[in-house]
C-alpha cells in the first residue's frame, strides 16, 4: 500500500428502487467494509462514504408502477437500505442520497463549471419519442435486441449480458418501456461529454494503473479499442437534477453524472469544514468499490469529468467484482429471484457474520459466482462451527476445567510453541498483501488457516492427557492457545466484526488493533469469561424453507410445480378432518407448537411449525386437515404422529387449511 495521509473509500450508490440483495453484498458492500475495517484496525485516517442513487430511470419506473411519486418510492426505500446496511454491520461513516439539497447543489456546481470551460460539445440530435406518453425517452426508457449478443431485453444505454455500451439507437426492434409501442424519432438539444476527443487522456490515465484487477482493465481496453464516442451528459425528463442552465426547463443532468458526484456532496454533508482535504489533495488515497455494471463510468466517466473540472484528485483503484447468481441464475429483482437482506436479518437473527463469510469465501472477485444455500449451510456447519467455532470453545473449555477460567503461566516453550508463534505472524502478514490487493477471499482462507493451525497444535500437544503429570506444561500450551485466539479476533475483524467482538467480550478485554497482534494481551491470572458458541448448527428445514421459497416468483405468487406423480401415489395419502384439543408451545423450540388432535379414529400428538403465526390458546377447538397416515416422526423428543395441512405464502409466513362448515372428525378430505 502506497504511503498516503488518508484514504476516500467509495461504495457504489445504490438505486433506490428496492431493497438490498445478497448480489449488492457480494458485488461491493461486503469488500468495502472489510477494506475500511482493516485500514481502521491499523490507524489509518479514513472516510468511508455511500448512499442512494435516487435519480435514476428504475426509480420513475418503479413509481409509475406503484402509482406513487417518485419521492415516495426514494423516501421509502432510502429508509429500508439505511436500516438494511446499519443492521448488517456495513460501517459507513456517511450513508447519503442523492436527493438532498447538497448534493443537487453540488452536481449544478460541478456541470456549470464545466459549461463555463467549454467542455461540454451542445448538439441538437435526434432522439426517441413516445408520442402516446408525450416525452422524450432516456436511455432506460428504451429496450430492445442488443445488436451485439442478440440479448432481448438490452436496455438504451447498455447491454446488461455482453455489457456493451450502446446508444438508443444501436438497439434492434426499440420500444418504450412506458408505453410498450415503437418510438418516433425527434429533435431535441443536449450538452455532450466529447469523450472521443478526451481519450488520450483517459488511455495515459489507465495505462498508469497497471496494478488494477484485470477484469477492469480488460473492460477499459475493450471501451477504449472500439473507440469512445459523445455521450450526452443532459436528458429529456422531469425527475433529477435541473439542468442549471438560464431558460432550459424540462430537462435534468444525466444520471451517471450527477450520482458519482454523490461521493463528493455526501462528503461535505458530513464533514463540510473539512471534505476538501479528501478531494483535493494528492495525499488521498480514493478507491471505489463497484460492481462491473458500473466499471465504464468510475473508470472513464467520472475519472474524465474530473480531470476536466480540474480541482479534483483522480481515482487511484477501483477494484469492481463480478456478479453473484443464486442457485445457478442470475438475480432477477423483477421476478423476486434474490435473498433480500431484511429478510435474511428477520430470518437468520445475529446471524450477520455467517453471510459474511460465505459471501466473501465465494466472492465473485475475478468471475462470476453463485450462491446456493446448500453451500452456506455446509459452509456454517463444516467451517466456521466445527472448525473456526469449535476451536475456540475448546481453548475456552479447557482453561476453565483445568485453571478455573484464569489464564496460566507461560513456562518453556517447545518447538510446537515456536512454530505457533510463527504462524500467526506469517498469516497476518499474508492477510495483510492479500487485503491490499483486494482478494479478500485469499485473506479470509488465511484467517480460517490459523484455527485449523491452531485445533492442530491442540491435537498434538494433547493437554488433557498430559494434565496430571505434567500441570506446567499445559498451563504454557493453554496461555499460548489463548493468546492465539486474541489474535484471531483482532485478524477476523476486517471480516467477520460481530464474532470478533464477542471473542473479545469473552476474553475479558477491550477490542484490540492491528499493532496488538502477537503481542502478549493475555497476562497470567487474567480471569476470562465462560465459554459460549459463537455459531449454532443450521438445520436442513431451515435451509429447505429457503429453497422452496425462492420457487416462488412475484409475478405469480405461485410456487413452481414438482414433478408429476401418477394417481396411486396420491391415492396412499389418508387426510381427514380433525379438532384440535389442546395446544402448547414445545419447550426450547421458537417454532413448534405440541397439538392434541382428535382424528375421529383417535386422539393423537402432532407438532407443527406454526408457533410463529398462532397462538395456543387459539387453536382450541379449531377444526384443521390432518395427514394421518405418515410414519411417526420424533422431533425435540416427541413423537409426531401426522401433519397438518398448510399453505405457504410467498413471504413464509403459514396459514392453517380448514373446513368451510363444521365437519364431523375423521371425515376424509379428496
Amino acid at each position: 500500500m502506497k504511503n498516503h495521509k488518508r484514504h476516500l473509500i467509495t461504495a457504489a450508490l445504490i438505486y433506490a428502487n428496492g431493497p438490498v440483495h445478497i448480489g449488492h453484498l457480494a458485488g461491493c458492500y461486503i469488500p468495502s467494509d472489510i477494506y475500511v475495517r482493516y485500514l481502521r484496525s491499523k490507524g489509518e485516517d479514513v472516510l468511508f462514504v455511500s448512499g442512494t442513487d435516487e435519480h435514476g430511470v428504475p426509480i420513475t419506473l418503479k413509481a409509475r408502477q406503484d402509482g406513487i411519486s417518485p419521492k415516495d418510492v426514494v423516501d421509502k426505500f432510502y429508509k429500508q437500505i439505511d436500516k438494511s446496511f446499519k443492521d448488517f454491520g456495513i460501517s459507513f461513516d456517511v450513508y447519503s442520497r442523492t436527493s438532498k439539497k447538497i448534493h443537487h447543489k453540488t452536481s449544478s456546481d460541478f456541470f456549470v463549471k464545466l459549461y463555463e470551460k467549454k467542455v461540454f460539445d451542445e448538439k441538437e440530435s435526434y432522439q426517441y419519442f413516445d408520442t402516446k406518453e408525450n416525452q422524450f425517452l432516456s436511455d432506460r426508457y428504451i429496450s430492445g435486441i442488443c445488436p451485439s449478443c442478440d440479448y432481448k431485453d438490452a436496455f438504451g444505454d447498455q447491454c446488461e449480458k455482453c455489457g456493451k455500451s450502446l446508444s438508443p439507437k444501436d438497439l434492434l426492434n426499440p420500444k418504450s418501456l412506458l408505453s410498450g409501442n415503437k418510438p418516433e424519432l425527434k429533435n431535441t438539444k443536449n450538452w455532450y461529454l466529447p469523450m472521443d476527443k478526451l481519450q488520450k487522456k483517459i488511455e495515459k490515465y489507465i495505462a498508469d494503473h497497471p496494478e488494477w484487477k484485470y477484469n477492469v482493465l480488460g473492460q477499459c481496453k475493450s471501451w477504449l479499442k472500439e473507440g469512445l464516442k459523445p455521450r450526452a451528459m443532459t436528458r429529456d425528463l422531469n425527475w433529477g437534477v435541473k439542468v442549471p442552465l438560464k431558460d432550459i426547463k424540462g430537462k435534468v443532468l444525466y444520471v451517471w453524472f450527477d450520482a458519482p458526484i454523490g461521493y463528493i456532496s455526501a462528503t461535505k454533508e458530513f464533514i463540510p469544514e473539512k471534505w476538501e482535504k479528501y478531494w483535493m489533495d494528492n495525499n488521498t488515497n480514493l478507491v471505489h468499490f463497484i460492481g462491473k455494471d458500473n466499471i465504464v463510468f468510475h473508470c472513464i466517466i467520472f475519472p474524465m469529468m474530473l480531470m476536466e473540472h480540474g480541482d479534483y484528485i483522480l481515482p487511484s483503484n477501483v477494484p469492481a467484482n463480478e456478479f453473484m447468481n443464486l442457485e445457478g441464475e442470475k438475480i432477477s429483482t423483477s421476478k423476486n429471484w434474490a435473498v433480500w437482506l431484511h429478510e435474511y436479518m428477520d430470518e437468520f437473527p445475529n446471524q450477520q457474520d455467517v453471510l459474511r463469510y460465505v459471501l466473501t469465501s465465494n466472492a465473485p472477485e475475478s468471475k462470476d459466482s453463485d450462491f446456493t444455500w446448500k453451500d452456506f449451510q455446509a459452509k456454517n456447519n463444516n467451517e466456521l462451527v466445527a472448525s473456526y467455532g469449535n476451536y475456540i470453545n475448546r481453548v475456552f473449555v479447557l482453561c476453565h476445567k483445568f485453571f478455573n477460567g484464569n489464564i496460566p503461566l507461560k513456562g518453556h516453550f517447545n518447538k510446537e510453541e515456536d512454530k505457533l508463534i510463527n504462524s500467526i505472524i506469517d498469516i497476518r502478514d499474508k492477510i495483510e498483501k492479500s487485503i491490499e490487493k483486494f482478494k479478500f477471499r485469499e485473506a479470509l482462507t488465511f484467517l480460517m488457516d490459523l484455527s485449523r493451525i491452531g485445533n492442530k497444535y491442540l491435537t498434538d500437544t494433547e493437554p488433557w492427557k498430559i494434565i496430571k503429570e505434567d500441570k506446567e506444561r499445559v498451563g504454557t500450551i493453554l496461555n499460548v492457545s489463548m493468546q492465539v485466539v486474541c489474535n484471531i479476533a483482532i485478524l477476523s475483524a476486517p471480516f467477520l466484526p460481530f464474532t470478533s467482538n464477542k471473542i473479545f467480550k469473552l476474553l475479558n478485554v477491550k477490542t484490540k488493533i492491528w499493532d496488538d497482534i502477537d503481542k502478549e494481551i493475555l497476562k497470567s491470572g487474567h480471569k476470562i469469561n465462560k465459554p459460549k458458541h459463537l455459531f449454532t448448527i443450521i438445520e436442513d428445514d431451515l435451509i429447505n424453507k429457503q429453497v422452496e421459497k425462492l420457487k416462488f416468483n412475484s409475478n405469480s405468487k405461485v410456487m413452481k410445480k414438482k414433478s408429476n406423480i401418477d394417481f396411486n401415489d396420491f391415492s396412499k395419502i389418508d387426510l381427514r378432518v380433525a379438532t384440535v384439543l389442546e395446544a402448547e408451545p414445545v419447550p426450547k423450540s421458537e417454532k413448534l407448537l405440541k397439538l392434541n388432535v382428535d382424528t375421529g379414529l383417535d386422539n393423537r400428538i402432532i407438532l407443527s411449525g406454526i408457533a410463529k403465526y398462532y397462538e395456543p390458546k387459539d387453536l382450541i377447538n379449531k377444526q384443521v386437515m390432518v395427514i394421518v397416515n405418515l410414519e411417526p416422526r420424533k422431533m425435540m423428543g416427541i413423537d409426531s404422529e401426522g401433519m397438518l395441512l398448510l399453505a405457504e405464502d410467498p413471504d413464509g409466513s403459514l396459514k392453517l387449511m380448514q373446513p368451510e362448515d363444521k365437519i364431523t372428525n375423521g371425515s376424509i378430505v379428496c
